[in-house]
């Protein structure tokens, strides 16, 4: 089946710092559609003309890829807002109990339904995502993108070291490894990561079985946590003496590839950036979570100088928002925070294709060309009185960075998953 959709249209290919040319703009565009992929793309006057049978339906704002979240913790949906502590008594405090209870899969089949719609409420369709230790927290997930026809990455944390209730064993944690991603390879449009939780939570043992994991699978990714926390660093320098870095523990079991995703690295020595720019590794972003738990700023400038793969995430429940949108407006404050004024369409790459070829789906969503599938999200510039005040005749660049500033899951007004509307906020 063949349809259009006509609409201001904007994407942003690759990192506009390097080529300014990577913005793409048709104020009155047309996006052509079959069977879920994106066949052409271009100015309505002059795509139009070639597609003169092909239902066409108007879209009311400004249509961008949808948005890709490159960290994230379904598990903690629950906890979102919880008050005090920083990394270490937060995870104690306020996290492991709430995941201890992903070992009932009803449980954890509610809330990977909220989770989901609720990404989808926010723009958000594709995502890599935590869940727990309990191989059905990885089932209840799956199972719910697949209804959804979402584009989901995520594995079973690995952790045994963690507390009474959850933690397994190294033999464990690689047999229910391997299970999981014989029962899901290749269903829908589902991708596997191997998942050590962090350097702490795991033994020696359980770590070098994730780099072998990881070593066996080649098409699975690896997802960890790097550097968020001063005093994680510490007690990790403390259990590794050996190592140069935080980073160097995880290369030393075979865990810094192209395919590894770390979340935060807010405190990495240039070395660190260094080993990641050779190996291809990269870090998810998480401007709100590093507020919220005072853990600190992303360094965008020293990201820059080393060419580190980017992309962004929310990382919810230490996150504060599921909108990719208003987390970038976040990363702006972030890089103000190191003198550097991230740009406005700099932003949008980071939410859509930079964190698409970190999680290595950039061939499939994120720029909105032809031959990728047709995810994307309609933005509403006057989503609230405050929004269309600021945004009445501005340009592109001040009405994008309004909407990241003062946007929120409000500005998402629909979202479509394969040409389809999965989300639309008039009629819920």
């Amino acid at each position: 089946m063949i349809h259009a959709f006509r609409a201001e249209i904007l994407s942003v290919s690759r990192d506009p710092t390097d080529d300014p040319k990577a913005v793409r703009h048709e104020p009155d565009g047309l996006l052509v559609v079959e069977d879920g992929i994106i066949v052409a793309r271009g100015p309505y006057a002059e795509l139009a003309g070639r597609f003169p049978q092909v239902p066409v339906e108007t879209l009311p704002g400004l249509v961008v890829p949808g948005f890709v979240d490159a960290h994230v913790h379904y598990p903690q949906t629950d906890r979102i807002a919880a008050h005090g502590e920083q990394l270490l008594d937060w995870l104690e405090r306020h996290i492991f109990p709430a995941e201890k209870a992903f070992a009932d899969k009803a449980h954890a089949d509610a809330v990977a339904a909220f989770f989901l719609d609720e990404l989808l409420r926010n723009g958000t369709t594709s995502a890599l995502v935590f869940p727990t230790v309990h191989a059905q927290s990885v089932d209840a997930l799956f199972e719910a993108a697949l209804a959804r026809d979402m584009r989901v990455i995520s594995g079973k944390v690995l952790m045994d070291l963690g507390p009474e209730g959850l933690s397994d064993t190294p033999a464990s944690g690689r047999a229910e490894s391997e299970a999981l991603i014989r029962r899901w390879r290749g269903r829908g449009r589902l991708g596997y990561a191997v998942t050590p939780r962090f350097a702490l939570a795991s033994s020696d043992a359980q770590l070098a079985d994730a780099g072998a994991l990881l070593a066996g699978h080649p098409d699975v990714l690896m997802h960890t946590h790097l550097a968020e926390n001063r005093r994680e660093c510490a007690a990790v320098a403390e259990r590794f003496p050996e190592a140069a870095d935080y980073l160097d523990v995880y290369d030393r079991f075979g865990l810094v590839t192209p395919r590894s995703v770390f979340a935060h690295g807010i405190h990495l020595p240039d070395r660190s950036c260094r080993r990641l720019h050779q190996t291809g590794a990269g870090i998810a972003v998480c401007p709100s979570s590093n507020f919220f738990l005072g853990s600190g700023c992303f360094d965008f400038a020293q990201a820059q100088r080393h060419a580190l793969r980017l992309g962004l995430g929310t990382d919810v429940g230490a996150g504060t928002t599921f909108s990719l949108l208003h987390t970038q407006g976040l990363a702006y404050q972030a890089a103000q925070l190191k003198e550097l004024a991230l740009d406005p369409f700099r932003a949008l790459w980071l939410a859509t294709a930079g964190s698409a070829d970190l999680l290595h789906i950039g061939d499939r969503v994120g720029r909105l060309e032809p031959g990728q599938e047709a995810d994307f999200v309609v933005l509403d510039t006057a989503a609230t009185p405050l929004l269309a005040r600021r945004t009445r005749d501005t340009d592109l660049a001040q009405r994008l960075f309004a909407l990241q500033v003062l946007g929120d899951d409000r500005a998402a007004m629909r979202t479509y998953l394969l040409g389809k509307c999965a989300w639309n906020r008039n009629m819920t």
